[in-house]
């Protein structure tokens, strides 16, 4: 394993519309662009993002509050700079028009410490601001609106790749009815921290993908029933979280 490399920072907005699932039930739906089938994930669906460029940081800006998450790895509140590029990267991969206003936070994700090019990236939930989607013919291919139920369904069945970030954003926002009740909802809860270890198999293939919680994190032989994790070894892919020990007296 490769020494610690502290991550740089990008943004990632799931922008949200209202729409409805193959029942006419009320469902949001989201934005997602495909990119081309070269580069960094490459033939990817994923949402509008990039890295935080030099210009998104402005003299004056404060300094990163302290970490409050037990891997230190990112700041108890978003940098400004996180927060400007995710409204000029919506605007230059798809046209959208999004201020600072528009973005509610909805999680930090802590890259592995394998991964060569690390990039902590804060996701954001953001309406859909109206408007003409033109992708940025250099990164992406194509777009749609889809409900999360249907781009899981489509990624079981290998009909779209999405990477593990993705996989659970979708995942989280299943059950949500319209875009405003998923906002409000994503204001009234603590970010989430995906702190990102992986396990892999005695082939040395990702067998899973864990976060704090798991009982295994950290230390593959570990005891424990206790399961945050994303196993990849076919698909459908499987999501487990158990919920945590209750503090009720």
């Amino acid at each position: 394993m490769p020494e610690s490399t502290a991550p740089a920072d990008a943004a990632t907005v799931v922008i949200l519309r209202d729409g409805s699932g193959p029942d006419g039930e009320a469902r949001v739906e989201v934005l997602l662009l495909e990119r081309h089938g070269r580069g960094s994930f490459a033939g990817a669906w994923a949402f509008p993002g990039g890295r935080v460029d030099p210009e998104d940081a402005h003299p004056g800006d404060p300094a990163p509050s302290p970490a409050d998450d037990d891997d230190g790895a990112a700041p108890a509140a978003v940098p400004l700079a996180v927060r400007r590029a995710a409204v000029r990267e919506t605007s230059e991969e798809t046209g959208l028009a999004l201020r600072d206003a528009d973005l509610v936070d909805l999680s930090c994700w802590i890259p592995p410490q394998r991964v060569e090019r690390r990039l902590r990236t804060w996701f954001f939930l953001a309406a859909d601001p109206g408007g003409e989607i033109v992708l940025n013919d250099a990164e992406h291919v194509a777009f749609g609106w889809i409900t999360p139920a249907t781009a899981l369904k489509r990624h079981a069945a290998g009909e779209l790749m999405l990477f593990p970030p993705t996989w659970v954003t979708l995942h989280g926002l299943l059950d949500a009815e319209t875009a405003a009740l998923a906002l409000a909802e994503a204001a009234a809860r603590r970010p989430g921290r995906y702190a990102s270890v992986q396990l892999f198999g005695e082939d040395g293939r990702i067998e899973a993908v864990m976060w704090p919680g798991d009982s295994q994190y950290g230390d593959p032989a570990a005891a424990g029933t206790a399961r945050h994790r994303l196993t990849l070894t076919a698909l459908p892919w499987v999501y487990e979280r158990t919920p945590p020990p209750s503090t009720a007296p």
